[in-house]
């Protein structure tokens, strides 16, 4: 069977001629566990539909209720139709980093509830799990037998001198890489830790550690996921001697989980998780068709960040320019704010320093925080900007904030891509600054746990600023899914007209849409005469008909300009 043969052939280039048998037969046991399907040829994974909601899965909280029950009422009555994926962030037994140093891959976290209401929520939506495969806890049983010694699990963490030159590797954090642990030996060990002290690099050159995480992957698979996360991928493989960032052996492991979804589970979708600059992102899309059918679109949340800013969009105009992909097999995975902060990483190539320092200063004077990397010459910089999207956005603009923050949500809705809302940004949440002081932890700020009934109370407040953004935001949602050219991958073009504005036309079929999104405090008068479209258009979000040879915007205004379809 070729699609086997294919298998074989990566396995030797990731381990070696006459090294990759151990792991073949390792790998064939596991997926000859479920049966063969067969692969649709121009399969289309992605629909103007696919609106994706990322949430811990205890944001939201009820007293007598597990909170996963508690998200999944939530989800049937307020989102049903509005969201057609749930991302569920780290739901398993975990010892740090708010459920990404897992301690056991199999099980829900109890003080969340149970597989069953796993299984629940897969009634209604799709479901996202996170393969947190980088790096384990070290308070994880596989850890402990690896210390251990036992037998299978030998190879299971990289060990290191702490003399060894480690200065040219890739560090999103300021912590050491290397952590010492004592064996039940009585050996004084280093082992990599990438990410803290407490999250274990699993040595995927031993093919022990790349079966047991195809066995978690086919056990998510089972147990209803349709979207798997690669969480950390970039930093997968590590070779001393290098920066150990996007080795080509990450990315052979990348195609090796496609190979094998492709063979059981054609329909999974894989996304890669690189906070990095543009162009290595987008490297996991591999050649369209045999790595990540979606990454996530890192540059997205601090350029557009960036430019309400400074009020003008040429730069994020000319970077969506280049946002269009070679295949109808990938495509972005469009979002502004997530669990974690708001990416720097991402800015390089694009904003001079300065530039990104002008906006660390904008995060502190809007209450958030700023966390930092450690460079290869012992310097450190900025990594991630700690602050919700909504204060990101609005705090400068008290009046008109609100406007302003939907404004920056309409243009991520309209750019190719499925777009993917954090549970905070459409209940407009705040800085949870007593969070942080609680767990001295940054990313706490947009991590609140909230009260279900409180937020309920709110939403059904016309009056609330809750009500006010979910509102606003679903009948964004409700108006996109209804256009065939919103689809992911359907066609587009960035319009340069004026600097406060950011223009892009999107069509499919006999469907034309043109999104006009006012970035600045100015009013501003915008003419379409010479651009050869209808002179008098709908807004498809108010309905509302525009003169399209002459008309105003207002501060923070957007309008989607065409025919409902």
């Amino acid at each position: 069977m070729k699609e086997i043969d294919a298998i074989k052939g990566l396995l030797k280039r990731i381990y070696g001629e006459g090294h990759e048998n151990i792991a073949f037969q390792k790998i064939l046991k596991l997926i000859e566990r479920f049966p063969f399907k067969q692969k649709t040829e121009g399969k289309n994974y992605f629909s103007q539909n696919d609106v994706v909601l990322i949430t811990y899965g205890d944001s939201l909280n009820k007293e007598g209720e597990v909170p996963l029950s508690t998200l999944c009422n939530f989800a049937d009555n307020y989102l049903k139709g509005i969201f057609s994926t749930i991302h569920i962030l780290p739901f398993f037994p975990f010892s740090s980093d708010d459920g990404f140093s897992v301690i056991d891959f199999y099980s829900v976290n109890p003080e969340l509830g149970f597989w069953k209401d796993i299984k629940k929520l897969s009634i209604s939506f799709k479901l996202m799990f996170d393969l947190v495969l980088n790096h384990i806890s070290s308070k994880s049983s596989w850890f402990n037998k690896y210390l251990d010694d036992e037998k299978g699990y030998e190879g299971f963490c990289i060990e290191v001198d702490p003399s060894t030159d480690l200065s040219d590797v890739v560090r999103p954090r300021s912590l050491p890489l290397l952590t010492k642990f004592k064996k039940s030996s009585g050996k004084t060990i280093h082992v990599w830790t990438t990410f803290s002290s407490d999250q274990i690099d699993l040595n995927y050159k031993s093919p022990d550690v790349l079966e047991k995480m195809i066995e978690v992957l086919l056990f998510y698979v089972k147990n209803g996921a349709k979207v798997i996360r690669l969480d950390a991928i970039a930093y997968l493989w590590k070779e001393t001697g290098t920066n150990c960032i996007h080795l080509s052996q990450a990315h052979d492991v990348v195609k090796l989980f496609r190979m094998v979804l492709d063979l059981i589970a054609p329909e999974v979708v894989l996304i890669t998780e690189t906070n990095v600059p543009h162009e290595e992102n987008i490297s996991y899309f591999g050649d369209g068709k045999d790595e990540a059918q979606m990454v996530y679109n890192f540059t997205l949340p601090p350029l557009l960040f960036y430019s309400f800013a400074i009020g003008d969009s040429k730069i994020l105009s000319d970077w969506a320019k280049g946002l269009k992909l070679k295949s109808s097999n990938n495509t972005f995975f469009n979002f502004t704010a997530s669990h974690d902060g708001i990416g720097v990483r991402p800015l390089e190539g694009i904003l001079p320093n300065k530039e990104i320092d002008r906006l660390v200063e904008i995060v502190r004077k809007n209450g958030g925080y700023v966390s930092f990397k450690k460079n290869s010459d012992g310097t450190e910089s900025p990594y991630e900007m700690n602050i919700t999207y909504v204060d990101a956005l609005i705090a400068n603009e008290k009046k008109m904030g609100a406007n302003r923050f939907l404004a920056s949500q309409a243009i991520q809705l309209a750019l190719p891509g499925v777009p993917a809302v954090y549970i905070h940004s459409i209940l407009g949440s705040r800085n949870w600054r007593e969070g942080v002081r609680h767990t001295n932890r940054n990313r706490t700020i947009n991590r609140e746990k909230l009260q279900i009934e409180e937020v309920l109370s709110q939403l059904k407040n016309p009056e609330s600023f809750r009500s006010g953004i979910f509102s606003s935001y679903i009948n964004l949602i409700k108006v996109r899914k209804r256009q065939r050219s919103f689809h992911p991958n359907a066609s587009f073009e960035v319009l340069d007209i004026k600097p406060e504005i950011f223009a892009i036309v999107r069509y499919c079929n006999d469907q034309t849409i043109y999104s006009f999104t006012n970035i600045s405090s100015k009013h501003v008068f915008l003419s379409l005469s010479d651009k050869g479209v209808p002179s008098e258009m709908k807004d498809l979000l108010t309905g509302k008909m525009f003169n399209t040879d002459s008309f105003l915007l207002n501060p923070y205004q957007y309008v989607w300009l065409g025919n409902e379809d």
